[in-house]
């Protein structure tokens, strides 16, 4: 297994490692994304994320897609942890532990994330590797804006 930063021909793998994250989710229909969209937004000309992905023999089995924040108490830049995913079949050989410490290494800063509150299996994961959920907020949302 190789914990590496993602290149242009990983997309298809990571964009199909969504699909497969948002059916878990019961999210399948929330997708409006592309592998387009995600070529030009890691990899563009002004890229607003990055990726990690665990390779596994050549095959990219899970991946950590995440994008600088920054903490003004701290005063340092941290990370957002959009989604991290290791497809089923490849759980519980150390992708996802070892995506988590190279994310973790990027920054002596905040690493954040959310979680699903139904997703107990996920929290104890976290949970063993350290992290804690930050019970006194809460996420607050705005959508793309109305299309005409």
């Amino acid at each position: 297994m190789t914990i590496r930063d993602a290149r242009p021909d990983d997309v298809p793998a990571i964009y199909s490692l969504v699909r497969e994250l948002a059916e878990y989710e019961r999210m399948l229909d929330d997708v409006e994304s592309n592998e387009a969209m995600f070529e030009r937004h890691l990899f563009g000309a002004e890229p607003v994320a990055r990726a990690l992905v665990a390779d596994d023999d050549g095959e990219v089995v899970g991946f950590a897609l995440w994008f600088p924040t920054f903490s003004t108490f701290l005063g340092r830049p941290g990370i957002w942890l959009e989604d991290l995913y290791v497809r089923p079949s490849a759980r519980r050989n150390g992708h996802g532990r070892a995506l988590l410490a190279a994310l973790r290494a990027k920054t002596d800063g905040r690493v954040e994330w959310s979680v699903l509150d139904w997703n107990e299996s996920a929290q104890d994961f976290y949970r063993t590797m350290g992290a804690r959920p930050l019970d006194a907020w809460t996420t607050w949302r705005w959508g793309p804006p109305a299309t005409g």
